[in-house]
């Protein structure tokens, strides 16, 4: 089976558990995600079955949507509240101070990421420095909050929701500690689901349990994502018979004997190339006239 499917991700398993259900439920034994989720957090996972997981470190679309709750008053060593808690202050900010920080924190900006995360340095993963106990000095990396909103804020409680739309590689966790200390009260992130990724909304996505369903009554292809819809922000170019098959054979095509012959393909812009069909068969990138394979999937 060759395609995506897009997992509501369940609280307390780690993508890679995803992973094994899947496997186990499909079948198919070659399959990848486009990008963890902490076992903590909830939401978009898509799942990449088949020749997709040829797509893994091409797909053009990172960025991220997130609901997050926090609380403030509290910090922890990671960033949330899963972790040993390090300090503890009085909080009575209102809902009026938190907006007014809020366009710190969004456009580009610089983040530290956290101890606890997947970032290696000199080879070693951070989350097990952390866990040994081992802090290390981490370079500031530079990232994109597109909208960054607060949605909901309980002044007695001191607890609120807020919702981000980023670029890949932003920590919501940081973000939500880094206006803690702004604050001057801390922060911890209590909560937090993955509402879009890769082009993927979450009203898109299926439970767990749903896809047990759909496996035991043999309808999950019906369900799949074709291996295209991951590059749905490229435009697409139908060729003819004897070019679909060149292309698929990895040879290039020229440009001047395409749709593209009038203008308007850019040195270097990407193209979903179809057969007349209709059938995906690859990505194919415009150099010096010809059209050149980026990257073939056979059979997607």
């Amino acid at each position: 089976m060759n395609g995506v499917l897009l997992i509501d991700k369940p609280e307390g398993f780690t993508s890679f558990d995803v992973i094994a259900v899947v496997r186990k439920l499909t079948g198919q034994r070659k399959t990848g995600h486009t990008g963890t989720l902490d076992p903590n957090a909830t939401g978009v996972l898509p799942v990449l079955l088949g020749s997709a997981t040829k797509a893994q470190d091409i797909i053009p679309n990172h960025d991220k949507s997130y609901t997050a709750r926090f609380k403030l008053g509290l910090t922890t060593d990671t960033l949330d509240i899963w972790g040993s808690q390090t300090s503890q202050a009085e909080s009575k900010v209102t809902k009026v101070e938190i907006e007014q920080l809020l366009p710190r924190f969004s456009g580009e900006i610089k983040q530290i990421p956290p101890m606890y995360s997947a970032i290696k340095k000199d080879g070693q993963r951070l989350y097990d420095l952390a866990r040994k106990g081992v802090e290390v000095e981490r370079d500031a990396r530079t990232v994109t909050v597109y909208k960054l909103s607060l949605t909901a804020f309980d002044e007695e409680a001191q607890e609120g929701t807020i919702e981000v739309t980023c670029s890949k590689g932003t920590y919501i966790r940081t973000i939500i500690d880094d206006l803690g200390r702004a604050l001057g009260t801390g922060a911890v992130m209590t909560a937090l689901r993955r509402t879009f990724a890769c082009g993927f909304s979450i009203d898109e996505c299926i439970t767990l349990d749903k896809l047990k369903d759909l496996a035991q009554n043999g309808e999950v292809s019906s369900i799949a994502r074709p291996v295209e819809s991951l590059f749905s922000g490229y435009a697409g170019l139908a060729v003819s018979d004897a070019q679909a098959k060149r292309f698929s054979n990895g040879g290039a095509l020229d440009i001047s004997r395409t749709a593209l012959k009038s203008g308007g393909a850019a040195e270097g812009e990407l193209f979903r190339v179809k057969n007349k069909n209709g059938v995906f068969l690859g990505l194919g990138k415009v150099e010096s006239g010809l059209l050149k394979i980026f990257k073939l999937f056979p059979g997607a």
